[in-house]
This record gives C-alpha cells, structure tokens and sequence, in this order.
C-alpha cells in the first residue's frame, strides 16, 4: 500500500483511486485516441479494455503487438498511480501467447504484486472477450517527485465525479 502519514479507510483509497483515474485521463491523449476505457480501478488495481480496430491489425491482419503493449501499459499505469503519487514505469517485459484479431475486445487487467519505498511490480494480463490470454506483461515502477492531484490532502479526497 501506499505511505500515508494516516491509513486511508478502504472507502477513502477507493475514492483517492477513482480521482486520480479521473485527474489523469484528460491528459491521456493516447488511451483516448485508442479508444480505450476503464472497467475499474481501486487501490493497486486497473481493468481497461480496448475494441481492436481496424487501423489496429498488422500486415498478417492481426493486431499489432503494439497496440497490445499500449493498452497493458495503460492499465499498468492507472494501477500504479492510483495512490495520487507520480508513478513511471522503470521497466516492462511484455509475453504474447495468442494473436488478438480485429473486431476483439482486448480487456487488461493490471494487479500490483509489489510495492515498497519507490518501486513496484505490476502483473498486466490481456484478455480477449472469451478469457484466452492474449499477453502477460510485467511493468516495474518508479515513483518520482510530486501528486497526480498535486496538493490533494488525504482528508480531501473528493467524490467521484462522473466522465
């Protein structure tokens, strides 16, 4: 968990988790030119999915690993970032075990494994809409300076607002 000077009740990092979702996805240009969307978030934990578009698949009209990556990535990094501390990634080692084809959802589910001083270790699994795994991708983290919500107190955790 994260090192606040006061334990946040589960009610209080549930809604710290969905601010900063909500702080950090105006910003993400990326996921939102991908169409990607949140299924969940809660403390150490991120669920996105991703329709395969056309403009997604490869020269063997399967989806490019990279669009793949990205939406692992994604997850990764609202997963890691929702205790509101500035989180990059140091390190991510991605495994494809199936081809994902056009018109498949894609859902990432990331679950921190791992989380002490500034790193963590993040296992990011990419499923098709029938539960084949598509990948597993392991993100390692680095928190640096700073707040998603910059000066966002504990006490102030806001109420989820609305996409």
């Amino acid at each position: 968990m994260t090192d606040h000077p006061h334990p946040l009740s589960a009610e209080e990092a549930q809604a710290l988790a969905q601010a900063t979702f909500d702080a950090m996805w105006p910003r993400d240009r990326t996921a939102q030119a991908l169409e990607i969307r949140l299924i969940s978030i809660s403390p150490g934990r991120a669920t996105l999915a991703m329709l395969v578009r056309p403009d997604m698949v490869n020269g063997h009209h399967l989806c490019h690993g990279g669009m793949i990556f990205t939406l692992a990535d994604t997850a990764f990094a609202y997963s890691c970032n929702s205790y509101n501390k500035n989180t990059v990634a140091s390190a991510c080692h991605i495994d494809f075990l199936a081809p994902a084809r056009e018109g498949e959802t894609l859902q990432a589910e990331s679950i921190e494994q791992s989380q002490s001083g500034r790193t963590g270790v993040y296992d990011i699994t990419v499923r098709n809409q029938s539960g084949k795994t598509i990948a597993l991708f392991r993100g390692k983290s680095y928190r640096i300076q700073g707040e998603v919500i910059a000066g966002l107190q504990q006490a102030e955790v806001p109420a989820r607002t609305p996409l």
